[in-house]
């Protein structure tokens, strides 16, 4: 998921949770902090973080296990990267292709680079 300004608290926190579970903070089948905790650490009302929690939850990323708190789910990373995947798409690109319109840049162009930013990156 793409953090903007103007997005509700509720989701950038969704994001950090993804971030943890994407870096291997919080594994598969794992519990996450309680919404107390989370709210604590990140100094937001619970109220919030229920929002976020509920969010993740729909989305299949964490689960609840009654009594106990929240888990991350088995498939949560490939789900992390999907969600992402489509938010870019929908989001980051059609800003590039945009962008790259008026300046004239050709798509083989964009390849070499991102080319050359992989190589860099192994």
């Amino acid at each position: 998921m793409i953090t903007q300004d103007l997005n509700p608290i509720y989701l950038k926190l969704a994001d950090r949770v993804c971030d943890n579970i994407l870096c291997g903070k919080y594994n598969e089948d794992e519990r996450i902090p309680s919404v107390r905790d989370f709210a604590a650490d990140h100094e937001v009302n619970p109220n919030t973080v229920m929002r976020a929690f509920d969010w993740l939850q729909q989305k299949e990323i964490i689960y609840n296990k009654r009594g106990m708190g929240y888990f991350v789910s088995p498939n949560a990373k490939d789900l992390i990267s999907s969600v992402r995947k489509e938010q870019f798409k929908n989001t980051v690109l059609p800003s590039v292709f945009k962008s790259m319109y008026q300046l004239n840049i050709d798509i083989e162009e964009v390849i070499k680079e991102y080319e050359q930013y992989k190589t860099q990156k192994k």
